[in-house]
C-alpha cells in the first residue's frame, strides 16, 4: 500500500483544550511572547520539543509495574544496563535523570577555562554546559549543512578537513571531540557511518577521546540504512552498534530515542573517567544504580530501547515528516530539505525576508503560528545561538523554526491541521513584525527571556 499508517493502535487518550485566537493572543502577550512560558494546556498541538513528550507503549507501562525502587543494586538498573549495552557496546553505563545531567558530568571533567570542544553542531544544553565550565564550543558542520535547500543526504556530517585543521591548530586546548546524531540544530539532519568513522579516526590520531551525543541514534541509523551505500541490508540494531563502536563514550537523553518521559545516561569505556563520573553522579544525581531515576523509569527505558529500533516504526516516523514537508513545499513554504528525523524545520529567514536576523524572524513566525492555530514550536536561530560568551550578538548560521514531532502522539489529521495553519499564515506573513529582547539571562537565554514587539518606525 502507498499509505504508511501508524504502526500502533490508540489505547488511551488525553483531551486537548480548544482555545480561540483571541484567547491565544492574550496568553502569548502575558507570556512576554516566549512560547516556553505558556501553560501547556493552552496549547492545541505542542511541537515545542520531542523530548519526553512521546507516548509510552502498553509494554512500557507494564514494565513500570515491575520496577524495583531499591536504593542500591536494583534489578531495574541491571535490566536497563543490559538493554543499553545490547545497542551501545560501552563498558560503563551511568544513568542520569536526563541528557543535560550527563553533559554536566562529562564537562565537569573535560571542560574548563581555555579548553575548546568541536562538534558538528552543539545543541543548546550541550553548548550551555560547555560554556558554563569556561570552555568554548565550536561547530564544524559541512557547508551543505548550513544551506536549508541542499539535498545532501548527510547534512549533519562533520567537516573532516576543518576538524583536522582544528586539532592541529589548537592541540592541547582540545580535551575531546563531540558529534551529535542526528544534528538537531542543523535541521535534524543525519550523520553517515563513514563520517562517524572519519571523526573517530582523527580523534584517535590526535589522542583525543571521542564522544557521541546519541539522543536520536535510531533515526540516524534509519537514514544510514536508507541513504548510505553498503548499508541497506544491515539491521537497525547492527548499524547502531557499528556507530557506537567507534566512540569512547556517549551522552544520551533517553527522552528522545528511548521512548522515555524522563531519563538519560553517560556511557564510558575508560575506567578512570567512569570513576570520576560516578563520584560526580553520587554528589549531584544519586547512587550509580539509579542516577536520579526511579526503578520504574529504568524499566520503561529498557523496554523502550527494544521498541525504538523497529523498522516499521522508524519508516512511519520519518514518513510523517516527509509528508508535512511535501505539503508545505507545495504551498511555497521554505523548509529544510531533505526531511530530518524528528522534526520539520521552517526556514524563517527566507520566508520572512523582510525581518532581519537580529529582529528574530524565527520568533516572529513561532508566535504567529501559536496565535493563528495554537501550535507551539521552537525558534532555532539567532535567539538560541546569537549571543556569544563575550557578550556580543551575531546572526546565527540559520534562522529556523522547529516543529518537533512527539513520538507516537499525533495522527495524520494533526499533520493536516499543521499544514492548514501555514496555508492561512501565508496570506499574512508579510505583515509580521520582528521582536526585540527586553530581558535575558546570562546563559541559554531562549528558555526564559522576554520579548517585546519592535517599536514602529
Amino acid at each position: 500500500m502507498k499509505t504508511i499508517i501508524e504502526p500502533f493502535r490508540i489505547k488511551s487518550v488525553e483531551p486537548i483544550r480548544m482555545t480561540t485566537r483571541v484567547e491565544r493572543e492574550a496568553l502569548i502577550r502575558k507570556a512576554h511572547y516566549n512560547l516556553f512560558a505558556l501553560y501547556s494546556d493552552d496549547v492545541i498541538i505542542d511541537l515545542l520539543t520531542d523530548s519526553g513528550t512521546g507516548a509510552m507503549s502498553a509494554a512500557q507501562w507494564a514494565a513500570v509495574m515491575g520496577g524495583d525502587e531499591s536504593y542500591a543494586g536494583s534489578p531495574s538498573y541491571y535490566r536497563f544496563r543490559d538493554a543499553v549495552q545490547a545497542l551501545m557496546p560501552f563498558k560503563h553505563i551511568i544513568p542520569t535523570h536526563q541528557g543535560r545531567a550527563a553533559e554536566a558530568i562529562l564537562f565537569e571533567t573535560f571542560g574548563g577555562a581555555g579548553r575548546m570542544i568541536p562538534s558538528n553542531t552543539h545543541f543548546d544544553t550541550t553548548r550551555g554546559n560547555i560554556e558554563s565550565s569556561g570552555a568554548l564550543a565550536h561547530d564544524l558542520v559541512i557547508e551543505e549543512g548550513k544551506n536549508p535547500q541542499s539535498e545532501h543526504p548527510f547534512k549533519g556530517n562533520m567537516d573532516l578537513e576543518k576538524l583536522a585543521d582544528y586539532l592541529e591548530t589548537h592541540g592541547d586546548a582540545v580535551p575531546c571531540v563531540m558529534l551529535t546524531i542526528t544534528n538537531n540544530a542543523g535541521g535534524g539532519q543525519p550523520v553517515s557511518l563513514e563520517n562517524i568513522k572519519g571523526v573517530a579516526a582523527l580523534a584517535k590520531q590526535h589522542n583525543k577521546p571521542f564522544f557521541i551525543d546519541g539522543c536520536r541514534f535510531a533515526e540516524n541509523a534509519w537514514f544510514i540504512k536508507q541513504r548510505e551505500a553498503g548499508q541497506a541490508n544491515r539491521s537497525i540494531p547492527d548499524i547502531v552498534r557499528g556507530c557506537f563502536a567507534e566512540a569512547d563514550g556517549m551522552t544520551m537523553s533517553a527522552k528522545k530515542d528511548a521512548f522515555g518521559n524522563i531519563g538519560g545516561w553517560l556511557a564510558l569505556n575508560d575506567d578512570g573517567f567512569a570513576e570520576t563520573a560516578r563520584n560526580a553522579l553520587i554528589r549531584t544525581e544519586g547512587f550509580p544504580t539509579y542516577g536520579g531515576l526511579a526503578g520504574r523509569d529504568l524499566d520503561a527505558l529498557a523496554q523502550g530501547l527494544t521498541e525504538i529500533v523497529d523498522e516499521d516504526y522508524l519508516r512511519y516516523r520519518i514518513r510523517t515528516n516527509e509528508y508535512i514537508i511535501e505539503r508545505l513545499s507545495a504551498l511555497g513554504v521554505p523548509v529544510v530539505k531533505p526531511a530530518g528525523g524528528h522534526a520539520v524545520f521552517i526556514d524563517a529567514r527566507a520566508w520572512l525576508s523582510h525581518i532581519s536576523p537580529t529582529e528574530y524572524p524565527g520568533q516572529a513566525l513561532a508566535v504567529a503560528l501559536y496565535e493563528i492555530a495554537g501550535i507551539r514550536s521552537c525558534e532555532i536561530g539567532t535567539v538560541m545561538f546569537g549571543r556569544h560568551p563575550d557578550g556580543s550578538e551575531h546572526p546565527a548560521a540559520m534562522d529556523l523554526v522547529r516543529l518537533a514531532i512527539p513520538r507516537r502522539t499525533y495522527t495524520q489529521s494533526h499533520a493536516d491541521y499543521i499544514v492548514e495553519a501555514f496555508e492561512e499564515l501565508a496570506d499574512r506573513k508579510d505583515d509580521l513584525k520582528g521582536f526585540q529582547i527586553s530581558w535575558e539571562p546570562k546563559l541559554m537565554r531562549h528558555f526564559t527571556c522576554k520579548f517585546a514587539h519592535l517599536a514602529p518606525n
